[in-house]
């Protein structure tokens, strides 16, 4: 959460691309989870104390680190800032009180373990032909590696929240249980669908497309067999969960109610 979130960019520039994945997919939902789990619970009065403060520093994440995000020139860092403003939903969901935001918060944490492991597999893939992570290096990429790139951009719009791929069905379902909480709220954590897709798809567009100006470029040989099939699962749950949510969402209905249900006993 901003502002203790300065280490994560750090720690994905520095990680090779398993430690990216794991930290991204796996690492970051355990303060989630916590949340969840133990501070919710635990202590639902000091939770409703603190909700305000929670709320806000979500928003600042979903917003700020959105404009922090479009302008990096290292993809790495990027996709880091990104998952920051994506984690914001997580927090936002979860301190609304209501069962569509912790449900989307879920579903949210969820999503994002595929999406962001997908963003960095993809970027380990270029890095392994390249050893270059700058946006500025690459160029035309789509020439060389065709396959690569349709999966690439697949995951491009999961991350940016497109209908249809899983990261756009938490952050809706956030977005509504906001709307019932304050409309206000609701209004500012829905421009992630601007900054999302422009920090996403721009850099998209600046690494796959256009014209060839590096000769490695040229060079870069398509993904082969394993790294397919590993990009295409991650594809397979990204659009599964976009297109048919029910089996995710229909376990957490009974766990959440009862959760709202002693949070809202607690605070009377």
């Amino acid at each position: 959460m901003w502002p203790v979130h300065t280490w994560l960019p750090d720690a994905h520039v520095e990680a090779p691309t398993g430690g990216s994945i794991v930290l991204a997919a796996i690492a970051l939902k355990l303060g989630a989870y916590g949340f969840l789990r133990f501070s919710l619970p635990i202590v639902p009065d000091a939770a409703h104390a603190m909700a305000p403060i929670i709320i806000g520093l979500s928003l600042i994440a979903v917003i700020y680190i959105g404009f922090v995000a479009l302008v990096q020139t290292d993809m790495k860092k990027l996709v880091a800032y990104s998952s920051i403003s994506h984690m914001g939903f997580v927090t936002l969901g979860f301190f609304i009180f209501n069962q569509l935001g912790i449900e989307g918060a879920i579903v949210q944490m969820i999503s994002h373990g595929f999406v962001s492991a997908a963003m960095f597999a993809c970027i380990g893939v270029m890095y392994d032909r390249m050893h270059s992570r700058q946006i500025a290096d690459y160029g035309g990429v789509v020439s060389s590696m065709p396959k690569f790139a349709a999966l690439f951009m697949l995951f491009a719009m999961a991350n940016s929240g497109l209908p249809a791929t899983s990261g756009f069905v938490g952050e809706f379902m956030v977005v509504l249980g906001a709307i019932q909480f304050n409309f206000w709220t609701a209004f500012a954590a829905s421009t992630t669908l601007i900054l999302g897709a422009a920090y996403t798809l721009w850099m998209y567009k600046r690494v796959v497309f256009g014209a060839v100006t590096n000769p490695h470029v040229a060079e870069m040989a398509d993904i082969n067999g394993r790294e397919f099939l590993f990009l295409a699962l991650l594809a397979a749950c990204v659009m599964a969960m976009g297109l048919y949510p029910f089996p995710f969402t229909e376990v957490m209905h009974a766990s959440v109610d009862n959760l709202l249900k002693h949070v809202a006993m607690s605070k009377l």
